[in-house]
């Protein structure tokens, strides 16, 4: 009898693990259909180092186009934890793995642009407000390459602000608290839309 119990367990948790593997298979897939539906625009991420293990390594390895956001030439303890700007192609291994590792594990955030915008003008851009005042006037780092951050931040935003983090980009993509679920946010006027889509 408890064999049989066990058994009966087991069968329950490959059907579990089997529909959770073909859950994130679909995700992946209708992530990337999303992000590279739009005809001419260009499709970037900025990745963080600190969330992505071995980040460098893997943008040497894979080779897309990159451009670290820090300036200069880095400590390799720095250079890892970093933030990446990285151009994505449809069908490119390293966008594949982007998609598949990197969403819900707050890898970075999708940018959409303008098929004329290379990716030294969208660096220049980002930089902008890599670094901000805190209330106490001290200027720090801001992580809004975070999804976590971004999402939270982007509907506080004033007109000026807005104007800032979007500059020539079209609408940012990232994941939401549930990961089964895609938010696109896009200036409107003097505010910041939120579109929700589900990815199962």
């Amino acid at each position: 009898m408890r064999e049989g119990k066990e058994t009966t367990a087991s069968r329950l948790i490959s059907q579990w693990a089997g529909e959770i593997l073909m859950n994130e298979k679909v995700m992946t897939e209708l992530l990337v259909k999303y992000l590279f539906s739009e005809p001419a625009t260009n499709v970037y991420a900025v990745l963080d180092g600190a969330s992505m293990e071995q980040l460098p390594q893997l943008l040497w390895e894979h080779e897309p186009e990159n451009i670290c956001l820090y300036r200069g030439e880095l400590e390799p303890d720095i250079a890892a934890v970093a933030p990446y700007l990285v151009k994505l192609e449809y069908d490119h291994p390293f966008t594949k793995l982007v998609c598949e590792k990197g969403w819900g594990n707050h890898w970075g955030i999708f940018a959409l642009t303008p098929p004329e915008d290379d990716i030294r003008a969208l660096r220049q851009h980002f930089r902008k407000f890599l670094m901000v005042y805190n209330p106490d006037g001290k200027l720090v780092y801001f992580r809004y390459y975070d999804p976590r951050v971004l999402r939270t931040y982007l509907p506080t935003c004033n007109t000026e602000e807005i104007k800032t983090v979007f500059g020539q980009i079209n609408f940012y993509v990232l994941e939401d608290e549930d990961p089964s679920k895609l938010l696109r946010m896009f200036p409107d006027v003097d505010k910041v839309r939120l579109e929700k889509t589900n990815l199962i």
